[in-house]
């Protein structure tokens, strides 16, 4: 039987330890991974082997993307993937409070591989929805890794929104429909095989489809270089008159929304990397003992949080303040951790400045305006 993490827990890549100075940091060895077991009871989600090896590509996974690390075919090939996939479509259809664990456990690993996997199985739950014939059509390729896809639907919900009109657009064409315009945001555009998107009829409904990557009239930008992510390859995607493969009228459920439980699913497994550094500092350094305590006490009462609502439904408000909670706890354990690694985590390639860099991510990616505002206002010192 395969030893398993929970979502509690850190793995992170072993080697030998900075000192802490400026000079001379001493380089990590990214090809091996040791796991640092935080204990607070979570639901054990991840076997050891596999978060090891997402740990090892890490590095990779960060620079060039996960599909061509291997991350992604790893979590299809260990059947992580297919627990967000019905069984009768090959998958094992797993609680949404594993799923959401899933989420976290693989976001202390590597916040790349996560990023792409909560937009893989964003587009899932899309095609789920979908009639027998297209589930069956798609959902056990993607089961297997055999195809990947991803889901571009930010233009739905809070990109571009200020416009005050669609910036992609779905128009009759004879029996079927044609896209028009573009999709601002989407994990892995060149590295997925199909992307879901949505748009707007002129009826005013949004329509999901599902659209090859290869098609005629899909034009993808370079992936865009970010302050971190950047191996999400996160690009633009053109459409000109794009015939879709398939289309899904969802269900009122599925209609698109920003700041579901898995942004802060990630937000938190991003936070028990950077809590797991500064506990591994405490070890060598007494002083930080009571430091590294007070961010795991907060981490998992976060987490128990996040586990009832998985577990019990969450109304829209107390979601919001679930994920403002969870944006600021990794924003301020990433800065912990630096403060902690002193002058070498500030020095690029240490684990650390990726992390204070990857926080910053929360403050934009799905964020609701509720949890925007309250920001903007805390940081302009504005009640």
């Amino acid at each position: 039987m395969p030893k398993y993490i929970s979502a509690a827990a850190v793995v992170r890549p072993a080697g030998r330890a900075y000192d802490g100075g400026m000079a001379g940091p001493e380089r990590h060895d990214e090809s091996a991974a040791s796991v640092v077991f935080a204990g607070n009871g979570g639901p054990s989600v991840l076997p050891v082997d596999v978060a090891g090896n997402l740990a090892a590509r890490a590095e990779r996974s960060s620079e060039e993307g996960p599909w061509a690390s291997g991350g992604m075919r790893l979590l299809a090939q260990a059947g992580i993937l297919g627990r967000f996939i019905p069984t009768d479509c090959g998958g094992s259809a797993a609680d949404e409070p594993t799923l959401i664990a899933t989420l976290e456990a693989i976001a202390a690993t590597c916040l790349t591989t996560a990023l792409a996997v909560s937009q893989w199985a964003a587009a899932v739950r899309i095609i789920a929805t979908a009639d027998a014939a297209v589930r069956e059509n798609l959902l056990p390729a993607l089961t297997r890794g055999d195809q990947f896809t991803t889901v571009g639907i930010s233009q739905l919900t809070t990109s571009r929104q200020h416009l005050g009109r669609p910036v992609l657009v779905a128009s009759r064409a004879g029996d079927g429909w044609e896209l028009d315009g573009l999709c601002p945001w989407v994990t892995g555009a060149d590295a997925c095989d199909t992307i879901v998107t949505g748009a707007a009829t002129s009826d005013g409904r949004q329509l999901f489809f599902v659209v090859p990557t290869a098609g005629a009239g899909v034009a993808i930008d370079p992936p865009l270089e970010m302050l971190a992510l950047s191996g999400s390859r996160t690009a633009v995607v053109r459409f000109a008159a794009v015939a879709p493969a398939h289309v899904i009228e969802p269900p009122e459920r599925n209609a698109a929304r920003t700041g579901g439980l898995s942004t802060s699913a990630l937000a938190l497994g991003a936070a028990r990397a950077a809590v797991g550094i500064v506990a591994g500092e405490a070890a060598r350094r007494d002083a930080l003992e009571p430091i590294a305590a007070g961010l795991e006490r907060e981490l998992i009462e976060l987490e128990a949080r996040l586990q009832q609502a998985a577990r019990d439904g969450i109304e829209p408000d107390d979601r919001d303040t679930l994920r403002g909670d969870a944006n600021d706890l990794v924003l301020r354990a990433a800065q912990a951790a630096l403060t902690a690694s002193k002058g070498a985590g500030f020095v690029k390639g240490h684990p650390t400045e990726r992390l204070v860099r990857e926080s910053l991510f929360f403050l934009v990616w799905s964020c609701p305006q509720s949890v925007t505002t309250a920001r903007l206002c805390e940081l302009a010192g504005v009640s």
